[in-house]
């Protein structure tokens, strides 16, 4: 991957989480990170699939694993999936505290009923 396909090195992530499901207080499941804008954006196993929704409003094909401990890309115009790839701006993963699903208090209890 280079800086053609769509990958900002330089751009930080937007926030700790799913910006989307902050402004409505809703929840995600896992997040997903724009490598070209630092867009954060909620999986496609989220009730909202806020990360497929920026690729198709803005054409922005890469995105990377906003989890911890991950650090795959998966371009979005290809279907291609990368183990690694170029370092991100910082930080690379929401911290390690918040939860997964989260936001904490937003979760519901019922909430692996409603995946897919």
């Amino acid at each position: 991957m280079t800086s053609d396909t769509g990958i900002d090195l330089s751009v930080p992530p937007s926030g700790t989480g799913c910006i989307e499901c902050d402004a409505a207080g809703g929840w995600w499941f896992h997040l997903r990170r724009c490598a070209q804008c630092g867009h954060i954006g909620c999986c496609d196993d989220s009730p909202a699939k806020h990360a497929t929704a920026h690729y198709r409003a803005t054409g922005h094909p890469v995105i990377r694993s906003f989890e911890p401990g991950e650090g795959w890309f998966w371009n979005y115009d290809t279907k291609e999936l990368y183990q690694s790839g170029p370092e991100l701006a910082p930080p690379v993963s929401h911290p390690a505290e918040q939860p997964t699903p989260g936001p904490a208090g937003r979760v519901p209890a019922n909430w692996a009923d409603t995946l897919r």
